[in-house]
């Protein structure tokens, strides 16, 4: 059995309290976009994580796919033994989201193909033992998150009427670091209003809180929101907490771009 797992972009993010369980409560919107990775699953004798593609930090024991096995073999200890096998195509340290829609879709694989009849609600549930972003990709639809991002109300948004340019600078983000640099506060005024309004005034309202102090230690990435707007971008923005930025583009208006040849670039029309 084959899935692919799709990334996701914030559209805005704000950090706006310290939890006690020393997580942060956020608000954002996020938004499937279709950069995929490959997942498929097939029996086997003993488990067995094969990887290929992008390279993937961190041991295997700590990758979401392996991390969301093993929680179901906990609650189904009948679980049959699996090769997995991952293709990874979306860049980790990215702020997309790839590791997490990993692991979710790999749950979402397991309760398929073994029939283990769990529930949305289930799976969001053992998705947050996997990361905070893994609830939204059972959903996978544009989603105003908040909470942990555990709390996750699908919103009215549909931008299939505009295309997306990705730059990624080879920067990989340690997320823990960069909620170090936040100072927690409740924005004047929510996302969700902010969102409400035409694309081309979200550059004037709709704010990543990572994206500042994230630029300032990585000046380059100042440089790449400059140039997107630069060639025309309606708005451009980083993705969680970085370092991938993205440019909205009127329908099939994103032109050739010019970066440093190390930087990945994707475009979705």
């Amino acid at each position: 059995m084959v899935i692919f797992p799709n990334c996701k972009i914030n559209l805005g993010l704000n950090i706006i309290g310290k939890r006690s369980d020393g997580y942060h409560n956020l608000e954002s919107v996020f938004y499937p976009i279709l950069i995929k990775d490959i997942i498929e699953v097939i029996s086997g004798e003993s488990f067995q994580f094969i990887k290929s593609g992008l390279e993937i930090p961190g041991s295997d024991a700590d990758n979401s796919c392996v991390k969301a096995y093993y929680i179901l073999k906990k609650h189904f200890s009948d679980l049959p033994a699996i090769k997995l096998y991952l293709h990874k195509h979306i860049p980790s340290g990215a702020g997309l989201g790839g590791g997490s829609a990993d692991g979710a879709f790999t749950l979402k694989l397991l309760n398929d193909k073994f029939h283990l009849n769990l529930s949305t609600k289930q799976l969001i549930d053992f998705c947050l033992e996997i990361g905070s972003d893994c609830p939204f990709f059972i959903l996978n639809k544009p989603s105003f998150v908040c909470g942990r991002g555990e709390l996750i109300e699908e919103f009215p948004l549909d931008l299939s009427g505009y295309s997306f340019a990705f730059v990624h600078p080879a920067i990989h983000i340690n997320t823990a670091w960069a909620f170090s640099k936040i100072k927690p506060a409740v924005p004047l005024k929510s996302i969700r209003e902010i969102l409400k309004e035409p694309v081309l005034q979200w550059k004037h309202e709709l704010i990543n809180d990572f994206e500042i102090p994230v630029s300032n230690e990585y000046p380059v990435l100042k440089d790449i929101k400059s140039a997107l707007y630069q060639y025309g971008a309606l708005y451009a923005g980083m993705s969680g907490s970085g370092s991938s930025f993205y440019g909205i583009f009127e329908k099939n208006a994103v032109p050739s771009f010019s970066f440093d040849k190390n930087f990945r670039i994707d475009i979705i029309k």
